[in-house]
């Protein structure tokens, strides 16, 4: 675990001024901000659904902008924040974790890749393969 650097607070500010400007009170709820390997940033928010198992995680809306627009597969950074809603009494935007379902995709797309996630101290960067030990792979022996 690493303390952020400026460009990963860039990345956390990317992410938190795309959420800011889409929040959707019990839609878009969750921002996200991946920088590629060539430094190009991308933004996506979460996009809920009536039906849970449609729904699709920003950290995904992400990647997928990076490869739909750039071409783009690798993961330098990835970062998620939380807009809260209207009724809770910290109105911070904060840093979450991605879930399981984005850590197996950030993975999968690059195994490298650097994840911006809370800490005790605030926010840190930590390697994908923390987050996801003995991952599963159609490989043997990876």
């Amino acid at each position: 675990m690493t303390a952020l650097s400026a460009a990963d607070r860039e990345l956390v500010e990317a992410a938190s001024d795309a959420i800011r400007r889409r929040y959707r009170y019990d839609w878009q709820e969750v921002g996200a901000a991946l920088r590629t390997r060539s430094g190009k940033v991308f933004t996506g928010v979460s996009l809920d659904a009536y039906l849970g198992r449609m729904a699709v995680c920003a950290e995904a809306v992400a990647l997928g902008q990076a490869i739909t627009n750039a071409g783009e597969f690798g993961i330098e950074s990835i970062v998620a924040v939380r807009h809260p809603p209207p009724e809770e009494k910290d109105s911070a935007i904060s840093v979450v974790s991605p879930c399981g379902a984005c850590r197996e995709l950030i993975w999968d797309y690059d195994r490298n890749a650097r994840v911006v996630v809370p800490g005790l101290d605030g926010p840190e960067v930590v390697g994908i393969g923390e987050l996801i030990p003995n991952k599963y792979s159609r490989e043997r022996g990876t």
